[in-house]
């Protein structure tokens, strides 16, 4: 039988050694903020049906919501649909075959992250 020959080859990076780019940091938060999202509605819509089922159950669901940490929530929604709103505009910018060079996509990331901040204050401010 023929003999194995092994052959020494580097491993995977591992995050202590890998270094983190902006892109990649960008791509996971609008993982992150499509789920975050989804809670964050369901959270709503509990508050609804409990305003349409009857007056005390609303008034438990309303403590929640306007409670701090209903207001963190909210709050933070409101910095995930802005910030899911940006990078789905750089993603329809990337289907059309630009931007996909490491500088521009680095840009367009920190765009991204700096937008959704300010339009989030923005939107507090307004409101």
């Amino acid at each position: 039988m023929a003999e194995v020959k092994r052959v020494e080859r580097p491993l995977s990076p591992h995050l202590q050694i890998y270094r983190w780019h902006i892109p990649m940091l960008t791509s996971i938060l609008t993982r992150v903020t499509g789920n975050a999202l989804i809670v964050s509605a369901i959270l709503v819509v509990w508050w609804l049906l409990a305003a349409a089922t009857s007056d005390a159950y609303f008034a438990v669901a309303n403590g929640v919501m306007t409670s701090w940490f209903g207001d963190l929530v909210l709050a933070c929604s409101t910095l995930g649909i802005w910030y899911h709103y940006l990078a789905g505009l750089r993603h329809l910018y990337y289907d059309a075959g630009k931007g996909l060079d490491l500088p521009t996509a680095e840009k367009l990331g920190l765009a991204c992250l700096i937008g959704s901040v300010v339009l989030t204050v923005l939107t507090f401010i307004i409101i």
